[in-house]
């Protein structure tokens, strides 16, 4: 029996952060289906109820409620094999502790560029292959070998160019112009001529 894909859930109120991970990630060959994001941490926690992710990747929303430490707590009850990082502008020891503590695998002073996610990515993955080989053996299925700690290295995929308005698209296998361009919970949305609802740039092809 072949396991689901891994899901994962992206707990951030900076749209950047959000579009990065959910643009890096799909670009490994995850499901773009299965990558959830969200601005606040009350969202967060009810999609990762819903959703039981594999992996959060969350602020550590010090003033919220609940905080980013108490977003994996109660996360945790419904997965117990709940994988965490945390991004953070503010890092003292006493965050590191606790972050430890939750066994976050990396904790992430922002703001950061992609070599250091993409430094932090690869001990992650790196622990997860010596700790838990089963779930590496997905994570190198699903991205083909890209993350594999193993080749001492991360392909760094190439981030397409955001949507254009006026743009020439295929949806369903047939043609449109991308008439506006949102960005909803980390998503690029596009409005399509003729179209009557918005449609995710991951289900759009663009026209060469």
């Amino acid at each position: 029996m072949v396991a689901p894909a891994l899901r994962f859930l992206v707990a951030d109120p900076l749209d950047g952060v959000q579009v990065f991970v959910r643009r890096l990630l799909e670009g490994y060959g995850f499901d773009p289906q299965r990558i959830h994001c969200c601005a606040g941490s009350n969202e967060a926690l009810q999609v990762g109820l819903a959703q039981a992710p594999d992996f959060l990747l969350t602020d550590w929303f010090g003033g919220a409620s609940p905080t980013g430490l108490q977003l994996v707590e109660q996360l945790r009850a419904r997965n117990r094999e709940l994988r965490v990082g945390f991004l953070s502008f503010q890092v003292t020891p006493e965050i590191e502790a606790a972050a430890a503590g939750v066994g976050s695998r990396f904790l992430l002073k922002k703001p950061f560029d992609a070599a250091h996610l993409k430094r932090e990515i690869q001990r992650g993955f790196e622990y997860l292959a010596a700790t838990q080989p089963e779930t590496m053996a997905r994570v190198n299925r699903e991205t083909q070998g890209r993350l594999d700690p193993r080749q001492r290295r991360i392909e760094l995929p190439p981030l397409p160019a955001p949507l254009r308005v006026g743009e020439s698209v295929r949806w369903d296998g047939k043609p449109y112009q991308v008439t506006a361009v949102v960005m909803r919970g980390g998503e690029q949305l596009a409005q399509l001529s003729g179209a009557a609802s918005l449609v995710p740039s991951h289900k759009l092809q663009r026209s060469a």
